[in-house]
Parts: structure tokens; C-alpha cells; sequence
């Protein structure tokens, strides 16, 4: 198995992971705002803990949206920051698809329409099918999503599960027949996705790890522009930007 750091910060739940061999670390915290201001020292920790040096890693995964708009600038900064000091591979994973793999290892689910709430009455949501397309679940085009829609406009597969996090918000405007799993977005699942994408080519130099925002509006406020140079400057290296 490779050697991965993968961390998300895409709700309000901040994940890392960390896996040596067949060994695997793994934080679960609060995240939002105080996600720029922890996650660094965090992922020191469990690098620590594992015995790996950065340099050492054969990638790092993170999620890169949708989700929070922050969490993501903040995903893509640190991310970016780690791999231009130490050449190390990035991993950018749709969160969608980490929420499709935490509701199949966790509950089975084979056929999954993976939701996130957008906010502003909406929600983020994809399909993937890891029966039909394999460990990333996606078909030959890429998988169908993600997409931002009302909640009612969500149209289900017979037999296919819903997961995420949005049946608090929204749930009496979501299709009522199919099974409901409550997951999020998880550095486990980017652990367990990690060998795949990695067969299937999917690393990007740092400059090319942008966030996956999919809604339109992505203008920065300044305490949003604070977080994301503060975990920028601490790599010395320039920050994500919209």
C-alpha cells in the first residue's frame, strides 16, 4: 500500500489520516474557521506519530470541494504549500466521491447519490455506482456530477442510497423511498481512495490543485483571505486563489 497523508476540511468536520504501510493514524476534529489555524501543527502530529517524513509520503490526498468555501482555499493552500517543499504528489479528490466511499465501507452501499448541503437552500450532489465502475465508482465520462440543485430537484435511481450531510437541512425535500446514510467526507475514505487514483494517474503538481467549487459565488472575505495566507506563508509559498 502506498504511503499517504490525506486530509479534508470541507465541513465542519476537520479529517487527516495518515497511512504507513498496512498502519494507519487518523484525527477527527472541529473544523470551520479554526481549521487554517490547526491543521498544519496536526498533520506534523501524526506524521510524528507514524515515523514518516514528509519528503517520504508517495502522495497527499485532500478533498477539493465542493463543500465549504474556506475549508476548500484552505485544503488546496496547505496542500500546496506541503507538496512544493517536498515534491511529494498531490491527490485533489472530489468530496462527493469520498462521501460515496465512507457510505460503502461503512454501510455496504454499492450505488450512491453522495449529497453535501450548498447552503442557501441547495445542495451538492453526484452519483457513483462502485458495482458498474469499479473503486472509484465513476463510468468511462467521469461519473454524473457534481451538481448544485434544489433539494426536490434530485431525481433517484430505484435501488440507490442516499449519504452525506444534508438530511438534517433538508431532509422531508429529499426523495423519501431510498436508504439514508449520514457520512462525511472523510481522510479514511481519501486513505482507501488513494491506491486507485494513484493507478488511474490522478496527481497533479502544485499548481494545478485548485478547489472544485462548483456554485459561482466564490468571492473571498478578508478574514477568509486572512486564513488562507496565514497557512500559506507558513510553507512560504503563494495561496490558492479563486
Amino acid at each position: 500500500m502506498p504511503d499517504v497523508l490525506a486530509f479534508d476540511t470541507s465541513t465542519e468536520q476537520l479529517s487527516i489520516a495518515v497511512r504507513r504501510g498496512e498502519h494507519v493514524w487518523t484525527h477527527e476534529g472541529a473544523g470551520g474557521a479554526q481549521s487554517s489555524a490547526t491543521l498544519i501543527p496536526l498533520i506534523q502530529q501524526l506524521l510524528a506519530e507514524a515515523g514518516l517524513a514528509l519528503a517520504q509520503l508517495d502522495a497527499i490526498a485532500f478533498g477539493r470541494g465542493p463543500g465549504s468555501f474556506t475549508g476548500l482555499r484552505t485544503a488546496c493552500a496547505v496542500a500546496q504549500g506541503l507538496a512544493l517543499g517536498s515534491g511529494v504528489p498531490l491527490l485533489p479528490v472530489d468530496t462527493l466521491l469520498a462521501v460515496a466511499e465512507e457510505a460503502r465501507h461503512a454501510f455496504g452501499a454499492q450505488r450512491t447519490v453522495a449529497l453535501l448541503d450548498a447552503r442557501m437552500e441547495e445542495i451538492y450532489a453526484a452519483r457513483y455506482d462502485f458495482e458498474a465502475h469499479g473503486p472509484l465508482g465513476e463510468s468511462a465520462a467521469g461519473g454524473e456530477g457534481p451538481l448544485l440543485m434544489a433539494p426536490e430537484s434530485l431525481a433517484m435511481p430505484p435501488g440507490w442510497a442516499l449519504a452525506g450531510n444534508a438530511f438534517a437541512a433538508y431532509g422531508e425535500r429529499l426523495p423519501a423511498a431510498a436508504a439514508r446514510h449520514a457520512v462525511l467526507p472523510t481522510a479514511a475514505a481519501l486513505l482507501r481512495l488513494a491506491p486507485a487514483l494513484l493507478a488511474a494517474g490522478r496527481t497533479v503538481p502544485a499548481a494545478q490543485a485548485w478547489p472544485l467549487y462548483v456554485r459561482d459565488k466564490v468571492a473571498q472575505t478578508t478574514e477568509e483571505r486572512a486564513a488562507i495566507k496565514a497557512a500559506a506563508a507558513h510553507h512560504n509559498t503563494p495561496p490558492a486563489t479563486a
